[in-house]
């Protein structure tokens, strides 16, 4: 009988200390300790304790659930994400900002942003572009695209005589390169990143590595040669590999041996370096590492320059993870069978000469997903 009233009055305890959690401002509970055990009262703490750490934790999950489940949630976390980014990577000079010019005959649409990404390669003191794409993101149907353009294309650059696409950068910086792309492929660019190698590894270990497959040619190249910069990393072997960023980065810039595919040169090159940020792609996507988007930029962003703000950072990110496409849709220009690559050309070795028309009408299409009529119309208007 004892035993049931202290019971009882234990419930009342716990039930009086529910009722004060509800409330606005909460009332300390007077117990009559001299009714209660010892054991009576550590069981009423531990208690209080599980009920709080169960609040605790049912509220991380609601959070968690938030802001990965839901689109308002995520777009909360995408507004963090970009907010930090954009503290975080490196901003161009003020020159590179103010002189920029706008465009004319160019083709563009609100609907679709178009970001310039290339790489740097520092070597010797010299400051050389290698891989050179276009991002378009597409605001209306949130889908995001590749354009890779071959570093060889041989272009007109403004000031300078024509020469390959990859020289732009080195004569005059990143506003050449932008103007030099706009007035060849009558396409306009709405910002940039650069990123260096270092930037590149470290980006592909944040993620935990990235899945790749590789032909026969291709492993036993990279155990041998030195693309893969430390040595202890050249144990790679045909078939699917998870690389390392020092593996992937000796990966990408193989030009030597055949693609698993049979590509060679530069346009496997290109190949390897559209299989690379697909993997990076997939695996950014990945459930495990949308929760730790800040941690992993955190790595990588110390090297990357852009002059992107920040809502355009929270755009990009936006487009995406929400991306409608389960895989990153990617084209090489120029095209298959609108090109020529001659061994020497007006005194520039080994350039890709374009069949610009063709090439143009294909990445209108692609980018901007026009039929073959409307990129022909818009093509007429900026020839």
């Amino acid at each position: 009988m004892q035993d049931k009233r202290m019971e009882e009055q234990l419930k009342q305890q716990v039930m009086r200390f529910m009722e004060d959690e509800k409330r606005p401002q909460r009332k300390n509970i007077k117990t009559n300790k001299g009714k209660m055990s010892k054991k009576q009262m550590q069981k009423l703490k531990r208690t209080k304790r599980i009920k709080k750490v169960g609040s605790v934790l049912l509220v991380i999950l609601v959070l968690l659930v938030f802001l990965v489940g839901t689109k308002p949630g995520r777009s909360l976390l995408y507004k963090i994400a970009s907010k930090y980014v954009s503290s975080h990577v490196q901003s161009p000079e003020d020159t590179e900002v103010s002189n920029r010019q706008p465009s004319d005959n160019v083709i563009r649409e609100d609907h679709v942003k178009n970001y310039l990404i290339f790489g740097i390669e520092e070597f010797g003191g010299a400051r050389n572009t290698d891989a050179i794409m276009i991002g378009s993101v597409n605001t209306k149907d949130n889908t995001v695209k590749l354009t890779s353009l071959l570093r060889d294309s041989y272009v007109e650059i403004p000031g300078y005589k024509p020469h390959k696409l990859n020289s732009a950068y080195s004569k005059g910086g990143i506003n050449l390169l932008i103007e030099t792309i706009e007035k060849n492929y009558k396409i306009h660019i709405d910002g940039y990143a650069s990123v260096n190698f270092e930037a590149f590894e470290k980006l592909v270990d944040s993620l935990g590595g990235v899945t790749i497959e590789l032909g026969e040619e291709e492993a036993a190249y990279l155990n041998r040669t030195n693309y893969i910069s430390d040595k202890a990393n050249r144990n790679v072997q045909a078939g699917i590999n998870k690389l390392n960023g020092n593996q992937v980065m000796g990966y990408v810039r193989v030009r030597k041996v055949k693609t698993l595919g049979g590509a060679n040169n530069d346009y496997g090159r290109v190949v390897r370096q559209q299989r690379a940020l697909k993997a990076m792609f997939d695996s950014a996507k990945s459930p495990k590492n949308l929760v730790r988007i800040v941690p992993i930029s955190k790595q990588a962003l110390s090297n990357v320059t852009t002059d992107l703000s920040q809502k355009q950072i929270e755009m990009v990110m936006k487009a995406f993870f929400e991306n409608n496409s389960k895989d990153l849709e990617t084209l090489r220009i120029p095209v298959d069978g609108a090109f020529d690559s001659p061994k020497k050309y007006n005194g520039i070795g080994y350039p890709i000469i374009l069949d610009w028309d063709t090439n143009r009408i294909e990445m209108y299409k692609f980018i901007f997903g026009y039929t073959d009529e409307e990129a022909r119309i818009a093509l007429d208007k900026v020839k």
